[in-house]
C-alpha cells in the first residue's frame, strides 16, 4: 500500500524495528546521520527495500527517496549494470590471498575516470582514505598538523577529525590539539594560518566545493598557497565525485590536488572508496620507495571483488549515459519546484533550497529567519505524511518527472503547514513531539 494521505502517518512496525535496533546497537543505526533522532518522534521509518527512486518500509509505505545512501546511491536502488557486474563476480569468489584480476581492471577504469591522479588505492570507507592521505601527508612533509576547512561537517570518523566536533568524548586533546581550522572561502585567512604555523602543517583538507561554489580563482589560490608553504594539498571528493563531474570537482574546475579522497557514488551503495594521487607521494605507501615505509592502507575487504566491479559498472554508467548532466537537470528542476511552492505559500524566506542542482539541501527558518529544528520537525513530518523520505533534496538517476512532481505537490502541502506556524509563532502544535536533533551534539 502507499503512504497514508491522513494527518499522521502510522509505523508500527517500524516502531517496533527501531526498539529491536537500539537494544542491540548503539544508536539504533551504524551510522549517526540515520539515527531515528534525525527524523521526527515516532515517524523513524525502517526500511524493506528499494528499487529505484523508490524505498519501502515495513509497514508497507511506499516513498520517493531523496539523498539515498547518504547519497551514495546516485544511480537508484538495485540498478541492473551494478546488480549484473556484482552478481557476475560473486559467482567467482570475492576474496583472495592474492590480487585479484579485477584490482587491475578497476585501477585502470578510475585513473581514465579521474585523470587528473596517477595512482589509487582502494578501501571501504571514506574514514579510511581521508585518514589515510593525513598520515601520508605527515609522513612526507615531516610534519604534524593538519589544517581543515571548518566550514565543512564531516571528514572522517578517526581522532583528527571527530576531536574537532561536540562529539569529542575519548579523543585525547593532544591530538585534537594538532587540527586547525580555516573558513571556505577565504584565502588571505588560510594564509594567515599556514604564517602563524609556518612549517608546522602537513596538509589543507577540504571538500573543493559544498553548498555553494568556490569563489573565482579560489581553488587556484589554495593550490598555490599549499605550494609555498609546503603543504600537500588534499581535495575530499566523497560528494564532489561523479556529482560535480566524473572526475570530480578537481575534473569541473581545472585545479589538481596532490591527494583526493571518492567514495560515496563510487559505488552506488557498495563498500568501496579510493585513495588517488601524485605517484611520488602514493609511493610512500609501496614497495618500490627506498625511505621509510607509510603503513597507508591495508584492508582485508578493500579489494572485494564485487564491489570493485560495482565502481567499473558506476563508471561506465555515469561516462556513456551522462548521469552528471542528468542529475544537475533533475535537481534544477526539483528546486524550481521547491521555490515555487514555497513562495506560492508564502514561506520563500523560510523554506530555502540551496546547493549545486545535483547537491541540493534545504534550510528551514523561523519566523526571525533563523535555522530551526521545530520547524525542520514539522516539514519532515508532512513529507513523509504525502510519502516523500527526504533528509536532503539530493537526487538521483532514477527519479522520474512524476516524482519530482509529486515531491513538489507534496512540498507545497507541508509549506501550507508552515505558514500556519509561522502565523502562529510556534510550530509546536505541528511537530508532533520532540524536534529533530542535530547529528553533532555534546549530550543526547
Amino acid at each position: 500500500m502507499d503512504t497514508q494521505e491522513s494527518e499522521d502517518l502510522l509505523l508500527p512496525r517500524s516502531r517496533q524495528a527501531n526498539e529491536r535496533l537500539h537494544a542491540m546497537i548503539p544508536g539504533g543505526a551504524h551510522t549517526y546521520a540515520k539515527g531515528d533522532d534525525q527524523y521526527p518522534d515516532d515517524l523513524a521509518p525502517v526500511i524493506s527495500h528499494g528499487r529505484g527512486a523508490h524505498v519501502w518500509d515495513v509497514d508497507g509505505n511506499r516513498y520517493v527517496e531523496y539523498g539515498s545512501g547518504l547519497r551514495s546511491v546516485s544511480l537508484g536502488h538495485a540498478h541492473p549494470r551494478v546488480v549484473e557486474a556484482v552478481r557476475r563476480e560473486l559467482d567467482r569468489g570475492s576474496n583472495f590471498v592474492r590480487p585479484s584480476v579485477v584490482e587491475v581492471e578497476a585501477a585502470e577504469r578510475f585513473l581514465a575516470t579521474v585523470p587528473t591522479a596517477e595512482m589509487v588505492k582502494f578501501a571501504k570507507n571514506g574514514s579510511d582514505v581521508t585518514t589515510a592521505a593525513v598520515r601520508l601527508a605527515r609522513a612526507v612533509t615531516g610534519r604534524a598538523r593538519v589544517a581543515i576547512c571548518g566550514d565543512h561537517p564531516f571528514y572522517s570518523v578517526d581522532d583528527w577529525f571527530i576531536g574537532t566536533t561536540p562529539m569529542s568524548a575519548g579523543v585525547p586533546a593532544a591530538t585534537t590539539d594538532l587540527t586547525v581550522a580555516f573558513p571556505y572561502g577565504d584565502l588571505a585567512a588560510t594564509e594567515e594560518l599556514l604564517t602563524r604555523y609556518r612549517d608546522e602543517v602537513a596538509c589543507i583538507i577540504l571538500e573543493p566545493a559544498t553548498h555553494t561554489e568556490p569563489p573565482p580563482g579560489y581553488l587556484a589560490g589554495l593550490r598555490e598557497l599549499a605550494d609555498r608553504h609546503g603543504c600537500v594539498l588534499v581535495f575530499d571528493e566523497m560528494i564532489t565525485g561523479f556529482r560535480w563531474s566524473e572526475a570530480g570537482a578537481q575534473g569541473l574546475y581545472g585545479v589538481v590536488p596532490d591527494l583526493s579522497t571518492f567514495g560515496k557514488a563510487l559505488g552506488n551503495g557498495c563498500a568501496v572508496s579510493a585513495l588517488a594521487g601524485r605517484r611520488d607521494l602514493m609511493e610512500w605507501g609501496g614497495l618500490r620507495h627506498s625511505g621509510d615505509r607509510v603503513f597507508l592502507l591495508s584492508t582485508t575487504h578493500g579489494a572485494e571483488t564485487h564491489s570493485l566491479a560495482a565502481a567499473m559498472a558506476v563508471q561506465s554508467t555515469y561516462v556513456e549515459e551522462g548521469v552528471t548532466a542528468r542529475l544537475h537537470a533533475l535537481g534544477a528542476r526539483l528546486a524550481a519546484g521547491v521555490r515555487d511552492a514555497a513562495a506560492g505559500m508564502g514561506v520563500a524566506d523560510h523554506v530555502v533550497v540551496r546547493g549545486r542542482a545535483s547537491n541540493l539541501v534545504f534550510a528551514t527558518l523561523d519566523e526571525h529567519g533563523r535555522p530551526s529544528q521545530p520547524y525542520r520537525t514539522l516539514f519532515l513530518r508532512r513529507l513523509l505524511a504525502g510519502g516523500v523520505l527526504a533528509p536532503s533534496f539530493v537526487v538521483s538517476d532514477a527519479l522520474s518527472d512524476a516524482d519530482i512532481d509529486h515531491t513538489v505537490e507534496v512540498v507545497a502541502q507541508a509549506c501550507a503547514v508552515y505558514r500556519k506556524a509561522l502565523d502562529a509563532g510556534d510550530p509546536t502544535p505541528w511537530t508532533g513531539g520532540r524536534p529533530v536533533k542535530p547529528v553533532f551534539r555534546r549530550s543526547v
